[in-house]
């Protein structure tokens, strides 16, 4: 199974692209409609595929969590994938892809993999509606295969977040609000578990919001405001302060739609964070190289809230400056 990871630095220059590679999986037959669908994962995400090791059961666990397992002397959890969207199994999921994001690693068993797609991330679409609320945001987009096959990239910080029992609340605490803010930041992120992160820490703030789905959205939300600003006489950062993007998003990923901003003399000045799961630092210059500001792992709103006050501080001096 490692021959599916080979050439991993060819795999890094996609990046900045609008370009991807995801794997290709199964998780068994849906007794609901009788198919064996195709699932995705992006491969950035994936360490390493493997046959299932012993699992060491734990008590008190989410249904879907197996247990854990030992991996060259890191425990890490394991997630029945299967069983969390719904697709029982005659058998046991004896493949197991161990990813890491977000700063954890845990292992998802599922029926078997395929194989790794390139293709573009014009060619991943947002999900329709009835799908997203169906699933509850879990499919984050559908792409298309030459047979006509769909395959579905499940939002796996959405898993990591529902299987993991700790109250978030705490992750809040002491984040005070911008006194007297003007603001408004501009965000794209296809998971919906992050969209409600970014949206409670803006909240807390007293930072007015928009938010788009992924990079396309956002850049079509961003020449709204443009012309908007154009058409009072005012310039686009009066009324656009800052812009946070995730990288993978469907249609259009974060590095092109920030490479769009700053290709663009109308947003000279407003600065992009970018907000992901992969917090690696290929990632994190990879997001330099096409003129990210910042960049800030997922699940971190302390260091979120920090980051924000600081550069629309910032901003505002520059404002008043000029």
């Amino acid at each position: 199974m490692s021959e599916l990871f080979k050439n991993i630095e060819a795999r890094t220059r996609l990046a900045g692209t609008n370009k991807l590679e995801i794997l290709l999986f199964t998780l068994g037959v849906d007794q609901r409609t009788g198919r064996r669908e195709t699932f995705g994962i992006n491969v950035f995400k994936v360490r390493e595929v493997m046959r299932t090791p012993a699992i060491t059961a734990a008590p008190e666990m989410p249904s879907s969590v197996e247990g854990m397992v030992s991996l060259r002397g890191v425990l890490v959890p394991v997630v029945d994938l299967g069983r969390y969207v719904g697709v029982g199994a005659d058998a046991r999921r004896d493949i197991m892809i161990v990813t890491e994001y977000n700063g954890h690693t845990q292992g998802f068993l599922v029926e078997a993999v395929d194989t790794i797609l390139r293709l573009d991330w014009a060619q991943m679409r947002v999900p329709p509606d009835m799908l997203t609320a169906n699933m509850g945001g879990l499919v984050t987009a559908v792409t298309e295969l030459k047979d006509n096959k769909l395959v579905m990239m499940l939002d796996v910080e959405k898993v990591l977040a529902e299987t993991t029992t700790q109250d978030d609340q705490y992750l809040f605490k002491g984040i005070e609000p911008i006194e007297g803010s003007t603001h408004t930041v501009y965000f794209a992120d296809d998971s919906s578990v992050a969209r409600r992160q970014i949206e409670r820490t803006l909240d807390v703030l007293g930072v007015p919001y928009v938010g788009s789905i992924n990079g396309r959205m956002a850049w079509e939300e961003l020449q709204k405001a443009a012309r908007f600003a154009e058409s009072t006489g005012r310039k686009v950062s009066d009324v656009v302060s800052l812009v946070l993007t995730d990288v993978e998003m469907p249609e259009m990923d974060g590095y092109i739609l920030t490479k769009s901003i700053k290709s663009d003399p109308r947003f000279a000045g407003i600065p992009v964070i970018m907000h992901s799961s992969l917090s690696g630092m290929s990632n994190q210059q990879l997001g330099k190289s096409v003129g990210v500001d910042e960049y800030v792992p997922k699940f971190e709103p302390q260091r979120l809230a920090e980051t924000l006050r600081r550069l629309l501080n910032c901003t505002e001096q520059q404002v008043r400056a000029s």
